[in-house]
């Protein structure tokens, strides 16, 4: 099967920066491009395939036509497309605001729940973001400070660089902070509880919809094991890779190109490669598709064995 080039979806949420357009050259005419969806089968925006036979064609259509060819044996254990993988520009600070276990999403929001992690792309001196509390709260004394607008005094704050690693459990309170550039990669879910706001207000003048009583109900008010789960930087022939986070839901490396790297798609799941740094050519038995920063592309789980050139670094993410 071939390797395919995707487009994303973008989001103008008004705490949006210009970056991913200036820096990365996304197109889009939005005055603020604050997410764009790499890899998206979402309804909420789908991501599309550049190009080829399939030129144009939402990527949840492709995953329906070419079934477990494109997405491996791995992903037949979940109902939906597992993952959904974005840029983010935080401009400015994103609400405070936490999402639910699947237990909770399907039975009151009828989709899944949703844990995440960020890689850290870029980031302004100073750049912090919030990852649970810094002590045990009950529930009442959350709600109060809710309601006091002191919630802030009860969070992690933690200090961000770029490389930075966070992965985010269901049931977490975080928020990413202003300046800061991240890569997510999070479970196929667009459900999000927002908890304070900064008494900001939307395109219609009006503050923005909290959603505490949800909140209250699924956050997780004591501190969060913040501990890196990252494994150790390895060679492989061709430059460097390192395990950034894995769970049922996604594993993702980051690869460090000098040269070329090999990858072994096997059947068993597909590969999203997103490109962080540099430039070059994925490559396999069918076609070769050039990259360049910031650009995204699906590697279908009966793909053959590939090869990655670089220099380059890319975030590779698969079921495992």
């Amino acid at each position: 099967m071939k390797i395919e080039k995707l487009e994303p979806a973008f989001k103008d949420y008004l705490w949006g920066g210009v970056k991913l357009r200036e820096a990365y050259g996304k197109k889009c005419d939005y005055d603020k491009v604050a997410e764009s969806w790499e890899l998206s089968t979402h309804p909420a925006g789908q991501s599309r395939i550049v190009g080829g036979e399939f030129d144009g064609m939402p990527l949840g259509d492709y995953v329906k036509q070419m079934g477990p060819q494109a997405t491996g044996t791995n992903c037949e254990k979940f109902e939906n497309f597992p993952v959904l993988i974005k840029f983010i520009d935080a401009k400015d600070p994103l609400s405070i605001q936490v999402h639910p276990s699947d237990e909770y999403a399907l039975e009151v929001e009828k989709e899944y729940g949703k844990t995440e992690m960020w890689y850290v792309m870029d980031c302004e001196p100073g750049a912090s973001l919030y990852f649970g509390v810094n002590r045990e709260v009950s529930r009442e004394e959350f709600a109060q400070k809710i309601a006091d607008n002191t919630l802030l005094e009860v969070l992690n704050k933690v200090d961000v660089h770029p490389g930075d690693v966070f992965f985010i459990e269901s049931g977490t309170i975080h928020a990413i902070g202003g300046g800061i550039l991240i890569c997510e990669i999070q479970q196929n879910s667009n459900c999000t509880y927002r908890v304070y706001d900064y008494g900001r207000v939307g395109a219609d003048g009006k503050p923005r919809e909290l959603h505490v009583e949800k909140a209250l109900a699924v956050s997780k008010l004591t501190p969060s094991d913040t501990s890196d789960k990252q494994g150790a930087e390895e060679s492989v022939p061709g430059g460097r890779v390192k395990l950034l986070a894995s769970c049922k839901y996604f594993t993702t490396r980051r690869y460090k190109v000098e040269s070329e790297v090999t990858l072994k798609m096997d059947g068993s799941t597909f590969a999203s490669v997103v490109v962080t740094e540099g430039s070059g050519e994925l490559s396999g038995p069918e076609n070769a598709v050039g990259f360049g920063p910031a650009d995204s592309l699906f590697v279908p789980a009966d793909a053959g064995e590939v090869t990655l050139k670089g220099p380059c670094t890319a975030v590779v993410t698969t079921i495992e």
